[in-house]
């Protein structure tokens, strides 16, 4: 994986080396610099993913380059060094949205935990990572994750193949995305890509909707239409919840694909068609077929190529990376208004359950932002987004053990078992955190991730 890259700024050169020689043995690339006005011009070449900046500096001090910084960047998280006579003008500093402050003479472990907690909660850009022909194609998928990844690499060596490709995933983790990415990377890019939700449209407009209807075809009927297999001729036709096809217009597509070509409704004559399939369902949809509500030769010819879209929660790493994301949309929609995530929001986004994946982290996203007054998004707006729709009110102290075992889990989940890591996020000794998994029989082994 590529390295991580820091910028630190401080115009004390025996810090500035101390700084450099610490993070560089700990497997970071470093820029170092002495003045902020420096930290300016090598921010326009280059993309580090945290600035760790001295206080009080001649010329640009820290808080003018942070303010320099968050104008045009307002997700890169910055630490200032301080002496001890500026803790007040960094706390201040913090509540302006700075990541945090350490206080010189620094301690190397609470450094590099500093280092460590910054970059967990803003972490490479996807664009670092991409480049050329393969950051077009997949252009909108934020991801850092293993996982998600795989699909990727899969999906891109489909592309260029004639197969039918099914999409199997939860609701909200993006299904349509990523046909729209395997559609740009195949051969069909420069035709249309049409979508259509089959559980959207009543049962009995979606025979016309997909394979068109003749003028007079039935009552309402007033012209012809050519249906979206025809208007996507050349290219490919997405077919999301495909699982709740009528079983009647399942054996009509059967038939679509089997001769390539369509009968408008109310038509004798046929049509031939040219389309890319790919299908989409958040349902079992082998169960489906095992029930007999799918038909079993449908679904082996609409599954050629299966793909298995990871939830969010199986991809804890790209929370930071796609609420960055969202935010820096919601900027661009509203000009002059720029807002970060406070460290405790963010990491209350990273240990929360996403039952709504992506979408639902979206929605927590846009909410927090329009409700919030402030350059700085507190957690209290994070966690009234979240809980906006929380259904049955538990006895309270119900609720709070379930929440305290939802939270050990979370915190187990997102550091692969790290019981020294997760116990530094709760802010709680190994001991007494031991105590809380025990508690719960939780066992953190369980939690770490084979490689």
């Amino acid at each position: 994986m590529k390295k991580q890259t820091i910028l630190i700024v401080d115009d004390d050169h025996d810090l500035l080396k101390l700084l450099s020689l610490r993070l560089q043995a700990s497997n970071y690339d470093v820029i170092a610099v002495d003045s902020g006005e420096k930290a300016m011009v090598e921010l326009s070449l280059r993309k580090p993913q945290l600035v760790i900046t001295d206080l009080c500096m001649d010329g640009m001090d820290g808080m003018a380059l942070f303010n320099a910084i968050h104008k045009t960047n307002s997700t890169l998280p910055v630490i200032i060094l301080t002496a001890h006579g500026t803790i007040p003008e960094a706390i201040e500093a913090t509540r302006q949205g700075v990541f945090g402050f350490i206080t010189k003479p620094f301690d190397a472990q609470h450094l590099l935990s500093q280092v460590e907690k910054a970059l967990q909660i803003s972490p490479l850009e996807a664009e670092d990572e991409q480049s050329g022909e393969e950051a077009s194609w997949r252009e909108g998928i934020i991801t850092r994750s293993p996982l998600m990844e795989d699909v990727l690499s899969q999906a891109y060596l489909v592309a260029n193949s004639e197969a039918t490709i099914f999409i199997h995933g939860q609701s909200g983790t993006g299904k349509e995305v990523l046909a729209q990415a395997i559609h740009r990377a195949s051969p069909r890019r420069d035709k249309p890509f049409i979508g259509v939700n089959c559980a959207a449209i009543p049962e009995h407009l979606l025979e016309s909707e997909l394979f068109g209807h003749v003028r007079g075809a039935f009552s309402g009927a007033t012209r012809s239409y050519e249906g979206l297999f025809q208007a996507a001729d050349g290219g490919t036709l997405f077919l999301d919840e495909i699982g709740d096809m009528p079983l009647a217009l399942q054996v009509k597509l059967l038939r679509v694909l089997q001769e390539r070509q369509v009968r408008p409704v109310g038509s004798t004559k046929t049509v031939p068609v040219d389309v890319r399939i790919i299908s989409a369902t958040h349902c079992d949809i082998e169960k489906e077929v095992s029930l007999g509500n799918f038909r079993e030769d449908l679904f082996y010819r609409l599954n050629v190529v299966g793909l298995e879209l990871p939830t969010l929660d199986e991809r804890r790493q790209d929370i930071p990376l796609l609420a960055n994301y969202f935010l820096k949309l919601l900027m661009k929609e509203n000009p002059g208004k720029t807002k970060v995530f406070s460290p405790e929001a963010m990491e209350l986004l990273i240990t929360a359950s996403w039952p709504g994946n992506i979408r639902q982290l979206r929605n927590v996203v846009e909410q927090s932002v329009t409700l919030c007054t402030t350059p700085v998004i507190p957690a209290r707006l994070v966690l009234k987004a979240l809980r906006g729709k929380s259904g049955e009110i538990a006895p309270l102290t119900e609720a709070k053990r379930r929440f305290e075992r939802d939270y050990l889990l979370n915190l187990l989940q997102l550091t692969n078992g790290n019981v020294t890591q997760a116990a530094r996020l709760a802010n709680r000794n190994r001991t007494e955190f031991y105590k809380l998994l025990h508690r719960h029989q939780l066992n953190p082994s369980h939690f770490k991730v084979a490689h």
